[in-house]
């Protein structure tokens, strides 16, 4: 699930393949989401990689390890349509929004971009004890709604990723405040979080 749109050796562009670079305006906002994992800047992310963003953002070892390997395994197929399996597992990050999984939020469309909408939704559907602000189990109840019938793929994933995502992210007060998940959705909670967690380290040495 992280993108930076500043990991790139230019702030203004991102290689999204291994031939052609992309300013990061023109990127999804899925492939934004993701590219804080591409830590080579390739276009290509390999479970190490997803490890390390994984660990970068606070994760335990285990934790880390157990999503960078049912991440990949579970979409790297998918995002490389007509191609050979690889035992590597990459994800090939143009093609991301092909793993767009069902039972979701559907905060994003079908191509990876952004729906405002949807977004506003999650608010005015389930944020009752805190107005910009989810609780755990209102977050529980939006992914039982958010359930499509014999969807158990997405069902599983939807649930795995709010999980992570509160356990993670959630305040002093438990809660999953409505800023962090908005930066969550366009990948800059990750690159920030990382950044974050530099510098307490440089501030402690």
């Amino acid at each position: 699930m992280y993108a930076s749109l500043l990991t790139s050796p230019n702030n203004n562009q991102q290689k999204v393949d291994d031939q052609k670079v992309v300013p990061t305006d023109q990127l999804s906002a899925l492939q934004k989401h993701v590219l804080f994992f591409d830590k080579n800047h390739d276009g290509i992310i390999y479970p190490w990689e997803t490890y390390r963003g994984f660990r970068a953002v606070g994760a335990g070892r285990l934790l880390s390890l157990f999503f960078s390997v049912s991440i990949n395994v579970g979409l790297s197929r998918t995002t490389r349509p007509g191609k050979f399996f690889s035992p590597l597992f990459p994800i090939v990050v143009k093609n991301i929004h092909m793993a767009k999984h069902g039972s979701d939020s559907g905060v994003y469309d079908d191509s990876g971009r952004f729906v405002p909408s949807k977004f506003e939704e999650i608010f005015t559907k389930y944020a009752r004890t805190h107005r910009e602000a989810l609780t755990s189990d209102e977050l529980k109840e939006m992914v039982n709604a958010n359930r499509q019938p014999e969807d158990f793929k997405g069902r599983i994933a939807s649930l795995m990723e709010w999980k992570l995502l509160h356990h993670l992210f959630k305040d002093k007060n438990g809660l999953l405040q409505r800023e962090t998940i908005r930066a969550m959705f366009d990948g800059s909670l990750f690159e920030r979080t990382e950044k974050e967690r530099k510098k307490r380290v440089i501030d402690t040495v």
